[in-house]
């Protein structure tokens, strides 16, 4: 790991270094698809970024990042790797989760500042109540980053006696998050064998009545802390930096194909080519609108929540809307360039084919999905979300 005199504690030195991972980042692009994870010096690059210690507070010496400067991070390092990026995102969270825990757990998180968090905090698994705390059992899949984590999250229902026990809050299940080190899970080889999004090795864990103590367990509701990382959306607000990345690095790649090529039917230079410009010119009109929409309304919640101030419904829906309309405004992008390009994108050692399977591929996570955009439609209206989580509200 990187040490506090030897790292970043800037949000402009970890961008500088972000920029300067990603030039490295392309070159292995090849490389990290195929190994289906992250190379471990691919991961000691992210590292010495300061990527992972972004949320880091102050008094610890961290540069505590604000969601704007993680987001511009991320982005830039998806410019050079989607997988490394996605890995990124997801792997800086340890402070964040830090701040829901008390004590000895929570200085385990902070022991060293550049600790990885992978897993899955939904609750697919089972935590049956023990003496001190819970014995936990469950197959969690999309563990992104596990291959290289320090700690693993995994959510889960709460049960005592067998019997599924109401959550605090009136839910008619509770939910939990267990936090426990990496050793502590079995990660099932082969269970991330997909078309995109491959070198985030998101592998599939498990645990087998395992003992978690009940120091390792929390809510997302119930912050140990105060401040405007200790809130239930904390983990999301920079997501949206990894599909805006690939949507710039798609554009940027064929604006430099452009450069070279002819439109051969009627031998006009593609930078006069009418349908060339078109395309280029909505791709970047698209790109632009979802960048603006999401880092607008990213500062627009972060200066009300650094205020302590009560986010209002249109508040709240902003940020969930913005977030899933990156992910979708980069699939448009990535699948009108490709096309652009007909078949010199399915060709390597052309990039197109590998980002317009990410973009695909990230578009289906949970984020990204219908019952986002009718929770925040539900939220507006009073009505009742499928996904409620996603609008900062935990059953």
């Amino acid at each position: 790991m990187t040490t506090l005199d030897a790292a970043p504690t800037t949000a402009a030195e970890i961008l500088s270094r972000a920029r300067d991972a990603a030039i490295r980042l392309r070159e292995r692009s090849t490389e990290i698809e195929e190994a289906r994870r992250l190379p471990p010096d691919v991961v000691s690059l992210l590292r010495d970024t300061g990527v992972f210690r972004m949320v880091r507070p102050k008094t610890l010496g961290g540069p505590e990042l604000n969601p704007m400067e993680q987001t511009e991070v991320i982005e830039v390092l998806a410019t050079g790797d989607v997988s490394a990026a996605w890995c990124a995102m997801i792997g800086m969270d340890t402070p964040i989760y830090a701040n829901f825990l008390d004590g000895e757990a929570a200085d385990a998180l902070l022991r060293t500042p550049d600790m990885i968090t992978a897993g899955l905090i939904l609750p697919v698994g089972r935590a049956e109540r023990a003496p001190g705390g819970f014995q936990v059992t469950g197959r969690w899949p999309f563990g992104s980053g596990i291959t290289h984590a320090d700690w693993v999250v995994a959510g889960c229902f709460v049960y005592k006696d067998g019997e599924l026990e109401p959550g605090p809050t009136g839910a008619p299940m509770h939910w939990r998050i267990m936090i426990v080190p990496r050793d502590e899970v079995e990660v099932l080889e082969g269970s991330w064998d997909t078309t995109g999004l491959a070198g985030s090795g998101s592998y599939t864990y498990t645990m087998d009545d395992h003992f978690v103590p009940m120091e390792r367990a929390f809510r997302l509701d119930e912050p140990r802390r105060t401040g405007p990382q200790a809130t239930p959306d904390a983990i999301l607000r920079n997501s949206a930096g990894v599909p805006l990345g690939v949507a710039r690095a798609a554009l940027d790649f064929v604006r430099g194909l452009a450069a070279e090529r002819v439109y051969h039917p009627t031998e006009t230079p593609w930078p006069e080519a009418y349908h060339v410009q078109m395309a280029i010119a909505e791709a970047e009109m698209d790109l632009g609108a979802a960048r603006d929409y999401l880092y607008g309304g990213l500062a627009r919640e972060w200066e009300k929540v650094q205020a302590g101030a009560e986010l209002t419904l249109d508040e709240r829906a902003e940020t969930v809307l913005a977030r899933v309309n990156s992910f979708r405004a980069a699939r448009r992008v990535v699948s009108r360039l490709y096309d652009l390009i007909a078949t010199t994108a399915i060709y390597k050692p052309s990039p197109m084919d590998r980002w317009l399977r990410d973009v695909n591929t990230m578009c289906q996570h949970v984020m990204a999905q219908d019952q986002v955009v009718q929770s925040a439609g539900a939220h507006l209206l009073g009505g009742t979300p499928h996904n409620p989580f996603i609008v900062g509200i935990i059953p």
